[in-house]
């Protein structure tokens, strides 16, 4: 896997995306595999600890097992207290400012690697604001995308093994194709169609 040619590096993964079964199986499961080191703060942890337990309806003692995982599997990702490199910002939505500061904290701590924000709001956070940061902005289809022609293998058997690993208990299981339109991830749904096809 060529690293330096690769489209990301460290990427600050939003609660957002991680909240979604799909998007975070998905996500997660590339950075396990590679291409990128994710990057989070304690406060994306609070948000989806609080967020998680709310929407699912489990004690947030449960999700607490989750993150320690996480955290182990990916023992550089905690880019710890970043409240201090909110300093500046005011074009984006002061409510994803935190986002942005775990951002420029990850690119103190992993100088001269590049630094980008994955998130489904991207209307949140300022493009201009960004660039001037030197912080790139992804949305998950184009994120899954820009890593297709590194990826396509592991890509294919993370989508191949979704259905069953975002399965509810009580519920049957989507197919892939159901799974990604629903996550409005259309893109790469064409390409797993193609793949399905041939």
């Amino acid at each position: 896997m060529p690293a330096s040619k690769l489209p990301v590096d460290v990427v600050v993964i939003d609660t957002c995306v991680l909240i979604s079964n799909v998007l975070r199986f998905l996500t997660l499961g590339l950075a396990e595999r590679g291409y990128f080191q994710p990057a989070w703060s304690p406060k994306i942890r609070d948000e989806w600890l609080r967020n998680a337990s709310r929407l699912w309806a489990v004690d947030i003692a449960v999700l607490e097992k989750d993150w320690a995982e996480w955290d182990l599997t990916f023992p550089l990702a905690d880019q710890g207290i970043v409240h201090n490199w909110i300093e500046g910002l005011s074009y984006s939505d002061p409510k994803d400012w935190h986002v942005i500061a775990a951002a420029r904290a990850a690119q103190a701590r992993f100088t001269p690697r590049s630094v980008s924000i994955l998130t489904r709001n991207v209307k949140d956070f300022n493009r201009g604001e960004l660039r001037r940061l030197e912080i790139e902005r992804w949305a998950p289809d184009a994120f899954f995308c820009a890593l297709l022609p590194f990826a396509r293998l592991d890509l294919l058997r993370l989508l191949e093994d979704l259905p069953l690993a975002v399965k509810a208990p009580d519920k049957p299981a989507l197919s892939v194709t159901e799974l990604l339109k629903r996550e409005r991830l259309f893109v790469l749904n064409q390409f797993y169609q193609q793949q399905v096809i041939t």
